[in-house]
């Protein structure tokens, strides 16, 4: 009887933990689409550009173009965000209601 307990405490690799197979599923990342790395590649063109020597109002158009396009990355990213709290919420109200 000893013996057998004393197996379910043995740690056991699975191997479906060693292969991870993509889901088709799942829509790409933002990094991984199109329009997502021109503007990623905006970013960095603007973060190399040389800011010292524009006007006021240049720096002020590329805050603009910059806060845009952190936007447009946001948006096209997973949508929906859980915080820990609201997950544990959730679980305890299925616990209750199921």
């Amino acid at each position: 009887m000893v013996a057998l307990l004393s197996f379910t405490f043995l740690p056991l690799q699975s191997n479906a933990a060693t292969v991870t197979e993509p889901s088709s599923a799942v829509d790409p990342k933002p990094a991984e689409s199109p329009e997502a790395k021109a503007l990623l590649l905006r970013l960095d063109e603007i973060n190399k550009m040389e800011k010292t020597k524009m006007d006021p109002s240049e720096k002020k158009d590329l805050r603009k173009e910059v806060k845009s396009i952190k936007k447009n990355l946001r948006d096209m990213g997973p949508g929906i965000y859980l915080s820990g709290a609201a997950l544990v919420l959730i679980i305890i109200l299925l616990v209750v209601l199921l």
